[in-house]
């Protein structure tokens, strides 16, 4: 066995290799690039993707898979030989359906599609983007029919992002939610007067706000010595092993929140890539154990610790040093609330907790629209703007802060929405069994201090990598599956407290 699964993790990390050289030109193209470079950076992604999806799909490898099933099944499951034999498989099984030139134009289809989408959504003009999506959808299409499904086509693409969910528990879970939300959304829109959001929108200087969200984040346990942070269009974090971790941001000098929770909720990624074991790297088993588990990370640091009343008490002092004039009528309590204000708004991540798992809901039953082509491509701005008004009551008065807000769909990410809604909620399961294991972690934020936070999510989520599923890792830290009654549950304890609801 020794020898075969020496061998198959040598050949596993050239692959890794190929695909963290692709992660650097994609970091590239969305932060220094210069745009005439597209067509080029295009064809070296698709190059280096295909040449990626080749060598796993080799038959060497599926010769050593197969070799390694039996010794693999009388080891302990949680095992790392297990997990990487085990995961690997898994991922080869799905990746041997996908013939390489579709790995290939779906790569060079959405490094295009991403010069177009940003040139769009600074126009406004969806008819640009209207072709780039038309053949993505294409694309996403014929990789759903490659990789198969049982119930609906939509479910091969949500698995890519959340292996072993499916559209039908997603759906039951927002079905969920959403009696809970819409509700609870109304019974505070009646009592909206109680916070005031006003001071959010004064003029905040963009170079302070960076320089505040850096030590910020610093506190929080970013690596400046093994990571980075840079300006983009659309807040994304990648990473090129451990060592090596990189964050966008984008600051709006009159929104503060905009930069300051996009910071903190990259930091949130960028900590769960920088906490996984070096055993695990250049394996399929390094990073995250899903896009949902790695959302929980983001939407906990962001809203669970960053909106928190603790942490606020902490770091309005230092804040309103920063802003003194901006912040000059405003106390912790009230910037506490203000950072919590409920209101329907246009854009996704600039959403309170209450609305936002509404922004998911719309884009998840438009993506199962597209993909079952009950809905075109030219129909989406008023599709998009008729769920706005039935979920939250407001309607965008143009597509680039309605359809084109998101930087997905030119990404080809046609199946990720979900993980947003999915991570928040573990995200509350996580914290709730962290204050369990450590009762003081309140009283710690307050003071500012969150290294026993941090601790605590390396050794009961970072350390697994992608071992796990989300469901599995739910069970294995939480002592239960992953719910929503928790999320639904903390949403209601804390903005009924600040409402009177």
């Amino acid at each position: 066995m020794e020898r075969e699964l020496t061998e198959l993790k040598k050949r596993l990390a050239t692959v890794s290799d190929l695909q963290r050289a692709s992660a650097v030109l994609n970091w590239d193209q969305q932060t220094y690039m210069p745009p005439r470079g597209a067509t080029a950076r295009a064809e070296q992604l698709a190059t280096l993707d295909k040449l990626a999806h080749e060598l796993f799909t080799a038959d060497g490898i599926g010769a050593l898979l197969n070799d390694l099933q039996d010794d693999a099944a009388k080891l302990w499951y949680d095992s790392d030989e297990a997990s990487l034999i085990r995961v690997t498989a898994r991922d080869y099984e799905k990746a041997k359906r996908v013939p390489p030139a579709l790995i290939e134009e779906i790569s060079r289809t959405s490094s295009l599609a991403l010069e177009v989408w940003t040139k769009a959504r600074a126009d406004s003009d969806f008819k640009a983007f209207q072709p780039y999506l038309e053949k993505i959808l294409d694309l996403e299409i014929q990789l759903a029919n490659c990789l198969g499904y049982e119930e609906r086509i939509y479910d091969a693409l949500l698995d890519q992002y959340e292996p072993e969910m499916t559209t039908a528990q997603v759906q039951a879970i927002f079905d969920d939610l959403k009696k809970e939300l819409v509700p609870f959304v109304r019974a505070i829109a009646q009592r909206v007067d109680r916070v005031d959001g006003d001071c959010l929108h004064r003029e905040y200087d963009e170079q302070k706000q960076w320089d505040f969200g850096i030590e910020v984040i610093r506190r929080l346990g970013f690596d400046f010595e093994g990571g980075r942070q840079d300006k983009s269009v659309h807040p994304f974090t990648t990473g090129f092993g451990l060592g090596d971790t990189r964050i966008t941001t984008r600051v709006n000098r009159n929104y503060l929140p905009s930069m300051l929770f996009g910071t903190v909720h990259e930091c949130g990624h960028a900590l769960y890539d920088m906490g996984y074991r070096p055993e695990l790297d250049r394996t399929p088993i390094e990073g995250g154990a899903s896009s949902g588990a790695h959302e929980s990370q983001s939407r906990l640091w962001e809203n669970v610790v960053g909106r928190s009343r603790s942490f606020w008490k902490h770091w309005f002092p230092r804040l309103r040093e920063v802003f003194p004039t901006s912040l000059a009528d405003q106390d912790a309590e009230s910037f506490y609330r203000a950072v919590n204000k409920v209101q329907p708004s246009l854009i996704r991540v600039e959403a309170d907790e209450v609305t936002y798992s509404l922004h998911i809901m719309l884009r998840f039953e438009i993506e199962n629209g597209l993909v079952e082509r009950k809905l075109s491509v030219a129909d989406v701005p008023a599709a998009w703007n008729a769920k706005m008004k039935e979920y939250l009551g407001i309607v965008p008065p143009n597509d680039a802060l309605g359809c084109l807000q998101d930087i997905h769909w030119s990404n080809g990410y046609i199946g990720y929405f979900a993980t947003y809604s999915l991570g928040s909620m573990f995200a509350v399961q996580l914290w709730d069994r962290a204050v369990r294991d450590v009762p003081t972690l309140p009283a710690q934020i307050e003071h500012g201090e969150f290294g026993d936070l941090l601790n605590w999510l390396r050794a009961n989520v970072h350390t697994h990598g992608r071992k796990f599923t989300l469901d599995e890792l739910s069970r294995r830290v939480t002592g239960e599956p992953l719910q929503p009654q928790s999320y639904i549950r903390y949403l209601k304890q804390k903005y009924g407290e600040i409402y009177g609801v």
